[in-house]
This record gives C-alpha cells, structure tokens and sequence, in this order.
C-alpha cells in the first residue's frame, strides 16, 4: 500500500498521511491516467478495473481524491460535482473539457460536462494507459 496525501472530502482541506487501501490506489491510479480535458464516470472506472461499482469508486474520490485530478472523474449525468461546481468548473475551462450550456431552468445556471465528447474511452490519447492494456475492461 501506498501513502496519499487526503484531505479526507476528495477536493482539498488539511492534509495527513495515512495508508491507502489497495483498491484506493488503483481508483486514484486511473483518474491519473485521464488525460486533460476528458473525463470518465464513476461507473467506467469500476469497469476499467474490472471490480467495484460506481459507489465504491465515489467514495475512494470522496476520501482520497484530493491528490489526484478529481475533476475528471464524473456522474455519468454531466452534473458537476455539488458543492465543487466553481472549482471544476474552472479546472474543465482552463483544460478545455467539452460543456453543455445550462438551460434557462438550470439550477443556477451551471453548464454540464458534454458527456459525448468528453467522455475517455480509458485507451486513447492517454499519457499511460498503454501500459495498463489489459488490466480492466476498457470501455
């Protein structure tokens, strides 16, 4: 097992160390894996790896993620994360992530990802994710 840096809410906060469950660890080594400006969900991380569910992959992000982009790891829906909706959405700006502009009935008028276009197949246009061809069900 490795140690993280958490801030124990996934997105920042004081810091400690403390041991990473195993399958923390590979949680966090996909959404590391994720190239700028693309995402995945909940649920295509759990297939990714081949075990676990999109509940389980949330709360390793709720947890852990502060040390990796959390951003990029999504609901398969495009709503942005409640209560983080400014920060990633200007982390998905400045990567050029693909939006959908909010409508008019939008609950405070916050664009959602354009799932379509940004969603990571976990195989191209990644930095490593060769190296990891074959461990997990590639979506």
């Amino acid at each position: 097992m490795s140690q993280y840096r958490t801030s124990g809410d996934g997105t920042s906060g004081d810091r400690t160390i403390e041991e990473l469950p195993e399958y923390a660890e590979r949680v966090l080594d996909v959404a590391e894996l994720i190239p700028p400006g693309r995402v995945m969900t909940y649920g295509d991380v759990a297939e990714w790896l081949g075990d676990g569910g999109p509940r389980q992959v949330g709360r390793v992000m709720a947890l852990y993620g502060a040390a990796v982009p959390w951003w990029r790891v999504v609901r398969a829906d495009g709503a942005l994360l409640p209560g983080h909706e400014l920060r990633a959405l200007d982390h998905y700006r400045e990567e050029g992530t693909p939006l959908r502009e909010a409508s008019r009935s939008a609950e405070g008028h916050l664009p959602r990802l354009d799932m379509k276009r940004a969603r990571w197949d976990g195989v191209t246009g990644g930095t490593d994710a060769d190296r990891y061809k074959g461990e997990g069900a590639h979506i």
